[in-house]
């Protein structure tokens, strides 16, 4: 992929220590940008940034630490990031994970909802000004295929009947899309664009945090079936940088071209209704 000049661009990337974050932070390094990483982990996010300034010295990068499924987190996260730029070039949402058993975060929402789309939500909205404030600023939200054949439950947001992993982060990533949708509308006209998109079944650590026959099953269709996280980051960064799309918004990318997401994902409705029950479990 020819990368584009993101020279002065600071860009604040989320799940950056691993997989596809990863990936993202050595290509937007290798094209000039500023980042911004945000990791769960330290150890993992320190021994990143020390490998990205070997790799490029004189790199202007900071790392921050978070657990984006905690909404006390995010918040003091929304705090110390503009500390740590002057402003937000790009926010790329991109920290996510699948849960097998079903699991509750410290606000007691569903562990999948509140990491996969509360994050993308709150971190998202309580940047904007920041955002808003830069002039030409890009927002990107890594959701999946996964999105198709799924829909939202509104009766149980948070999966409490019938749960399954595989439902959950289904319904995740079709939350991604059409919160995707419904930013990109209330947007229009401030010079901020929300686009979202699919980056391929790629072998990372993804799922890994599960066990058992899953975890196995998982490995396999890995090794076979996935492509490399350096190919799927190729739509990331796509989205993050590309000229030719400056000015798109609302749009999900697949293969770095724009695609259609299912019927349920262009619901109009069902994304404003998504947005206003997420600004009350936001407590916004």
């Amino acid at each position: 992929m020819s990368g584009e000049n993101m020279t002065g661009r600071i860009v604040a990337l989320t799940g950056a220590s691993s997989g596809l974050g990863r990936v993202a932070a050595f290509r937007l390094a290798a094209m000039g940008a500023h980042l911004v990483l945000v990791a769960r982990n330290r150890a993992k996010g320190e021994t990143l940034l020390q490998q990205l300034r070997a790799q490029h010295p004189g790199l202007d990068a900071k790392l921050l630490i978070a657990d984006l499924s905690s909404l006390a987190d995010i918040r003091r996260l929304a705090v110390e990031l503009p500390k740590a730029a002057p402003r937000i070039d790009v926010l790329i949402n991109n920290a996510g994970a699948i849960f097998t058993q079903r699991e509750t975060s410290v606000d007691g929402l569903e562990r999948t909802f509140a990491l996969n789309h509360m994050a993308y939500f709150l971190l998202t909205l309580l940047l904007l000004d920041r955002l808003k404030s830069g002039g030409h600023a890009r927002i990107v939200n890594v959701a999946s295929e996964a999105h198709r054949n799924a829909r939202l439950d509104f009766n149980d947001l948070q999966t409490a009947q019938g749960y399954s992993g595989w439902l959950a982060y289904r319904r995740s990533k079709l939350a991604n899309i059409l919160f995707t949708r419904e930013l990109a509308r209330r947007l229009a006209g401030t010079g901020v664009t929300a686009n979202c998109l699919h980056p391929g079944f790629v072998a990372t650590e993804f799922g890994n945090n599960n066990g058992g026959a899953f975890r196995a099953a998982l490995s396999v269709a890995k090794r076979f079936m996935a492509i490399s996280p350096q190919q799927g980051g190729e739509t990331l960064v796509y989205a993050a940088s590309a000229k030719e799309i400056a000015g798109m918004s609302g749009v999900y990318f697949d293969k770095n071209r724009p695609r259609a997401p299912s019927e349920a994902a262009q619901d109009d409705d069902a994304a404003k209704r998504l947005w206003t029950m997420s600004e009350k479990l936001a407590g916004l």
